[in-house]
Protein backbone atom coordinates (compact mmCIF):
# COMPACT_ATOMS: atom_id res chain seq x y z
CA UNK A 1 0.00 0.00 0.00
CA UNK A 2 1.39 3.30 -1.10
CA UNK A 3 2.11 5.91 1.52
CA UNK A 4 0.09 8.55 -0.40
CA UNK A 5 -3.18 6.07 0.88
CA UNK A 6 -2.12 5.57 4.32
CA UNK A 7 -2.24 9.33 4.82
CA UNK A 8 -5.97 9.50 2.90
CA UNK A 9 -7.48 6.77 5.61
CA UNK A 10 -5.70 8.43 8.35
CA UNK A 11 -7.48 11.89 6.82
CA UNK A 12 -10.36 9.96 6.71
CA UNK A 13 -10.09 8.52 11.09
CA UNK A 14 -9.44 12.06 11.98
CA UNK A 15 -12.59 13.37 10.00
CA UNK A 16 -14.35 11.04 11.50
CA UNK A 17 -13.33 11.44 14.82
CA UNK A 18 -14.19 15.43 14.30
CA UNK A 19 -17.58 15.14 12.83
CA UNK A 20 -18.27 12.79 15.96
CA UNK A 21 -17.29 15.43 18.13
CA UNK A 22 -14.34 13.64 19.42
CA UNK A 23 -11.43 15.80 18.34
CA UNK A 24 -10.84 19.16 16.93
CA UNK A 25 -8.55 20.51 14.46
CA UNK A 26 -7.09 23.06 17.27
CA UNK A 27 -6.95 20.20 19.71
CA UNK A 28 -5.03 17.90 17.42
CA UNK A 29 -2.43 20.77 16.87
CA UNK A 30 -2.01 20.76 20.73
CA UNK A 31 -1.63 17.52 20.55
CA UNK A 32 1.19 16.96 18.15
CA UNK A 33 2.48 20.90 18.77
CA UNK A 34 1.97 21.64 15.13
CA UNK A 35 0.60 24.81 13.85
CA UNK A 36 -3.36 25.08 13.46
CA UNK A 37 -2.64 25.78 10.00
CA UNK A 38 -0.62 23.08 9.16
CA UNK A 39 -3.08 20.68 10.54
CA UNK A 40 -5.98 22.01 8.86
CA UNK A 41 -3.59 22.13 5.44
CA UNK A 42 -3.30 18.40 5.98
CA UNK A 43 -6.98 17.57 6.74
CA UNK A 44 -8.06 19.11 3.49
CA UNK A 45 -5.58 17.88 1.17
CA UNK A 46 -3.32 21.04 0.69
CA UNK A 47 -0.10 19.13 2.16
CA UNK A 48 0.77 15.77 3.35
CA UNK A 49 2.81 15.05 6.55
CA UNK A 50 6.20 13.78 7.05
CA UNK A 51 7.20 10.10 8.32
CA UNK A 52 7.65 11.73 11.80
CA UNK A 53 4.67 14.17 11.39
CA UNK A 54 2.58 10.39 10.80
CA UNK A 55 4.28 9.06 13.75
CA UNK A 56 3.33 11.69 15.78
CA UNK A 57 -0.46 11.90 14.74
CA UNK A 58 -0.42 8.61 15.19
CA UNK A 59 0.65 8.21 18.43
CA UNK A 60 -1.47 11.17 20.21
CA UNK A 61 -4.30 9.82 18.45
CA UNK A 62 -3.64 6.12 20.03
CA UNK A 63 -3.65 4.83 16.47
CA UNK A 64 -1.14 2.29 14.74
CA UNK A 65 -0.64 1.94 10.73
CA UNK A 66 -2.41 -1.42 11.09
CA UNK A 67 -5.65 0.79 11.89
CA UNK A 68 -5.04 2.57 8.78
CA UNK A 69 -4.67 -0.67 5.94
CA UNK A 70 -7.62 -1.51 3.87
CA UNK A 71 -9.00 -4.96 5.32
CA UNK A 72 -8.83 -6.81 1.86
CA UNK A 73 -5.56 -5.87 1.51
CA UNK A 74 -4.40 -7.18 4.74
CA UNK A 75 -6.62 -10.41 4.23
CA UNK A 76 -5.08 -11.09 0.97
CA UNK A 77 -1.43 -10.93 2.64
CA UNK A 78 -2.84 -12.88 5.46
CA UNK A 79 -3.82 -15.27 3.53
CA UNK A 80 -1.80 -18.91 3.62
CA UNK A 81 -1.33 -21.38 1.01
CA UNK A 82 2.10 -22.11 0.57
CA UNK A 83 3.29 -22.68 -2.82
CA UNK A 84 3.24 -25.90 -3.97
CA UNK A 85 6.06 -27.19 -6.15
CA UNK A 86 5.35 -30.85 -6.81
CA UNK A 87 1.94 -32.84 -8.75
CA UNK A 88 0.16 -31.72 -5.43
CA UNK A 89 -2.02 -28.41 -4.24
CA UNK A 90 -2.78 -27.18 -0.77
CA UNK A 91 -6.51 -26.65 0.65
CA UNK A 92 -7.36 -25.18 3.55
CA UNK A 93 -9.77 -26.37 6.30
CA UNK A 94 -11.66 -23.83 7.80
CA UNK A 95 -15.41 -23.28 9.54
CA UNK A 96 -18.46 -23.35 7.67
CA UNK A 97 -18.95 -19.48 8.84
CA UNK A 98 -15.90 -18.55 7.67
CA UNK A 99 -16.11 -20.68 3.96
CA UNK A 100 -19.57 -19.07 4.10
CA UNK A 101 -18.60 -15.60 3.91
CA UNK A 102 -14.90 -14.74 3.35
CA UNK A 103 -13.57 -14.21 0.07
CA UNK A 104 -10.08 -14.80 1.25
CA UNK A 105 -9.00 -17.23 4.05
CA UNK A 106 -6.31 -15.78 6.62
CA UNK A 107 -4.02 -17.93 8.59
CA UNK A 108 -5.66 -17.84 11.91
CA UNK A 109 -8.76 -18.95 10.21
CA UNK A 110 -7.12 -22.41 9.07
CA UNK A 111 -7.87 -25.25 10.76
CA UNK A 112 -5.46 -27.76 8.39
CA UNK A 113 -4.04 -28.04 5.04
CA UNK A 114 -5.27 -30.89 3.05
CA UNK A 115 -3.71 -31.69 -0.27
CA UNK A 116 -5.13 -32.72 -3.40
CA UNK A 117 -3.73 -33.81 -6.90
CA UNK A 118 -3.50 -30.72 -9.03
CA UNK A 119 -4.34 -32.93 -12.07
CA UNK A 120 -7.91 -33.40 -10.01
CA UNK A 121 -8.67 -29.55 -9.07
CA UNK A 122 -7.85 -28.46 -12.71
CA UNK A 123 -9.89 -30.36 -14.02
CA UNK A 124 -13.06 -29.75 -11.97
CA UNK A 125 -15.16 -27.33 -14.59
CA UNK A 126 -16.20 -23.61 -12.44
CA UNK A 127 -19.52 -22.46 -13.19
CA UNK A 128 -19.63 -18.85 -11.92
CA UNK A 129 -22.39 -16.41 -11.69
CA UNK A 130 -21.06 -13.02 -10.78
CA UNK A 131 -17.61 -11.88 -9.68
CA UNK A 132 -16.16 -14.33 -7.38
CA UNK A 133 -12.08 -13.51 -9.09
CA UNK A 134 -11.06 -12.29 -5.42
CA UNK A 135 -12.22 -15.51 -3.56
CA UNK A 136 -10.25 -18.42 -3.00
CA UNK A 137 -11.45 -21.33 -5.19
CA UNK A 138 -11.40 -24.90 -3.16
CA UNK A 139 -11.76 -24.87 0.32
CA UNK A 140 -12.81 -27.82 3.18
CA UNK A 141 -15.61 -27.93 5.68
CA UNK A 142 -16.19 -30.64 8.09
CA UNK A 143 -19.45 -31.85 9.07
CA UNK A 144 -20.83 -32.48 13.02
CA UNK A 145 -19.06 -35.76 13.65
CA UNK A 146 -20.32 -35.92 17.49
CA UNK A 147 -22.95 -39.04 17.32
CA UNK A 148 -22.33 -42.18 19.24
CA UNK A 149 -22.61 -44.12 15.85
CA UNK A 150 -25.55 -45.67 15.10
CA UNK A 151 -25.84 -45.28 11.61
CA UNK A 152 -29.23 -47.28 11.11
CA UNK A 153 -32.92 -46.17 11.56
CA UNK A 154 -32.38 -45.03 14.86
CA UNK A 155 -30.81 -41.98 13.71
CA UNK A 156 -34.02 -40.39 12.72
CA UNK A 157 -35.04 -37.75 14.94
CA UNK A 158 -38.76 -38.68 14.66
CA UNK A 159 -37.41 -41.98 15.47
CA UNK A 160 -35.06 -41.67 18.63
CA UNK A 161 -36.07 -38.68 20.38
CA UNK A 162 -32.81 -38.21 22.17
CA UNK A 163 -31.88 -37.24 18.73
CA UNK A 164 -34.35 -34.32 18.25
CA UNK A 165 -32.85 -32.18 20.15
CA UNK A 166 -29.42 -32.23 18.66
CA UNK A 167 -29.62 -29.48 16.25
CA UNK A 168 -26.09 -30.59 15.31
CA UNK A 169 -26.99 -34.02 14.56
CA UNK A 170 -29.84 -33.18 12.86
CA UNK A 171 -27.84 -30.76 10.58
CA UNK A 172 -24.91 -33.29 9.71
CA UNK A 173 -28.17 -36.19 8.96
CA UNK A 174 -30.08 -34.08 6.50
CA UNK A 175 -28.09 -35.57 3.58
CA UNK A 176 -27.55 -38.90 4.79
CA UNK A 177 -26.51 -41.37 3.53
CA UNK A 178 -24.91 -39.65 0.88
CA UNK A 179 -22.79 -37.41 3.25
CA UNK A 180 -22.21 -38.61 6.86
CA UNK A 181 -21.59 -37.04 10.01
CA UNK A 182 -17.65 -36.22 10.09
CA UNK A 183 -17.48 -36.20 6.50
CA UNK A 184 -14.85 -33.82 5.17
CA UNK A 185 -16.21 -31.33 1.59
CA UNK A 186 -14.25 -30.04 -1.02
CA UNK A 187 -16.41 -26.79 -1.84
CA UNK A 188 -15.88 -25.06 -5.20
CA UNK A 189 -16.94 -21.79 -4.80
CA UNK A 190 -16.32 -20.90 -8.08
CA UNK A 191 -19.36 -22.98 -9.18
CA UNK A 192 -22.33 -20.90 -7.59
CA UNK A 193 -24.46 -21.63 -10.94
CA UNK A 194 -27.80 -23.97 -10.83
CA UNK A 195 -26.48 -25.97 -13.72
CA UNK A 196 -26.19 -29.51 -13.16
CA UNK A 197 -22.56 -30.37 -13.35
CA UNK A 198 -23.59 -33.73 -14.49
CA UNK A 199 -26.71 -34.40 -16.68
CA UNK A 200 -29.36 -35.66 -15.01
CA UNK A 201 -27.86 -35.28 -11.50
CA UNK A 202 -28.52 -33.37 -8.90
CA UNK A 203 -25.34 -30.97 -7.57
CA UNK A 204 -24.74 -30.82 -3.48
CA UNK A 205 -24.50 -27.47 -2.60
CA UNK A 206 -22.98 -25.30 0.15
CA UNK A 207 -25.58 -22.83 0.98
CA UNK A 208 -25.27 -19.46 2.97
CA UNK A 209 -27.92 -19.62 5.97
CA UNK A 210 -27.68 -17.89 8.70
CA UNK A 211 -23.79 -16.50 8.17
CA UNK A 212 -22.74 -20.00 7.89
CA UNK A 213 -23.47 -22.83 5.24
CA UNK A 214 -25.66 -25.64 5.19
CA UNK A 215 -25.31 -28.67 2.32
CA UNK A 216 -28.57 -29.21 0.50
CA UNK A 217 -29.93 -29.56 -3.14
CA UNK A 218 -31.13 -26.52 -4.48
CA UNK A 219 -33.84 -24.70 -6.20
CA UNK A 220 -35.71 -21.09 -7.02
CA UNK A 221 -39.26 -20.79 -6.39
CA UNK A 222 -40.43 -17.52 -7.80
CA UNK A 223 -38.01 -14.92 -5.04
CA UNK A 224 -37.45 -18.06 -2.93
CA UNK A 225 -34.64 -20.72 -2.39
CA UNK A 226 -36.01 -24.46 -1.99
CA UNK A 227 -33.25 -26.15 -0.10
CA UNK A 228 -33.98 -29.81 -0.16
CA UNK A 229 -32.65 -32.61 2.02
CA UNK A 230 -31.41 -35.85 1.04
CA UNK A 231 -33.05 -37.34 3.93
CA UNK A 232 -36.50 -37.61 3.53
CA UNK A 233 -37.53 -37.38 7.22
CA UNK A 234 -35.54 -33.78 7.26
CA UNK A 235 -37.56 -30.84 6.45
CA UNK A 236 -37.36 -28.69 3.18
CA UNK A 237 -36.15 -25.11 3.95
CA UNK A 238 -37.70 -22.21 2.32
CA UNK A 239 -35.52 -18.55 1.80
CA UNK A 240 -37.08 -15.76 1.44
CA UNK A 241 -34.51 -13.90 -1.06
CA UNK A 242 -33.40 -10.20 -0.43
CA UNK A 243 -34.58 -8.00 -3.01
CA UNK A 244 -32.09 -7.31 -5.83
CA UNK A 245 -30.13 -10.87 -4.83
CA UNK A 246 -29.96 -13.99 -6.74
CA UNK A 247 -29.58 -17.17 -5.43
CA UNK A 248 -26.09 -17.55 -6.96
CA UNK A 249 -25.35 -14.52 -3.82
CA UNK A 250 -26.57 -17.60 -1.41
CA UNK A 251 -24.63 -20.28 -3.02
CA UNK A 252 -21.46 -20.66 -1.42
CA UNK A 253 -20.24 -23.12 -4.01
CA UNK A 254 -20.73 -26.80 -5.41
CA UNK A 255 -19.62 -29.64 -3.30
CA UNK A 256 -17.20 -31.42 -5.40
CA UNK A 257 -15.64 -34.40 -3.40
CA UNK A 258 -16.93 -36.18 -0.40
CA UNK A 259 -13.83 -38.11 2.47
CA UNK A 260 -14.27 -39.58 5.22
CA UNK A 261 -11.80 -40.97 7.64
CA UNK A 262 -11.57 -44.64 8.16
Amino acid sequence: MKFKILQDNLRKVLWERIEAGELSGLLLAQQTGFKQAHISNFLNRKRGLSLEGMDKVLSVQHLSVLDLLDPAEVNKRASILPPSDDEFENVVLTDASIAATQPLITSMRVKEILKFKKSFLHKLKADTEGDRSSWQRFVLIRLDSRLDARLDTRLDPQLDPRLGARSDVQEAMTMYPRLMPGATLLIDRHYNALRPYRKGEFNMYAVLKNDTCVVRYVEVAGNHLVLRPHNHSSPIEVIAMEENKRAADYIVGRVCQVGFEA
